[in-house]
């Protein structure tokens, strides 16, 4: 029964990242890259919106407000670590602009995009 919460469980948060990307090419943006992982974790998605590169942590739960609370210090150092390495990639590197959204995900499909999370 366990494992079939945790496959259920995967499988919506797969579908509510790619409810977030479509979110993010209406804007205009490119997506860059999916579940991208490096040595210090995973980005769910990154997208470039011109010269700033946006990585995006999509949290999903009955209501954004759970969903927020999912997101934990640790987690966040992760990201950034992680972001570190995608963007030397860059030709700027470490120079290019770059920002954190966290996407919500209600239970409904609701989506609730903070921009710029991290500096909050």
């Amino acid at each position: 029964m366990r494992a079939i919460r945790g496959k259920v469980a995967h499988e919506a948060g797969k579908a509510a990242e790619s409810c977030v990307e479509h979110v993010y090419l209406r804007g205009g943006r490119e997506i860059l890259a999916r579940r991208w992982r490096g040595a210090g974790g995973e980005i769910d998605l990154v997208a470039r919106d011109g010269a700033e590169i946006i990585f995006i942590e999509v949290k999903k739960s009955d209501s954004h407000a759970h969903a927020a609370e999912h997101l934990r210090p640790a987690q966040m150092a992760r990201l950034c670590a992680a972001a570190s390495e995608f963007i030397a990639s860059e030709p700027m590197g470490q120079l290019t602009p770059m920002r954190f959204d966290v996407a919500l995900v209600d239970a409904c499909g609701r989506i609730e995009i903070v921009e710029n999370a991290f500096a909050a």
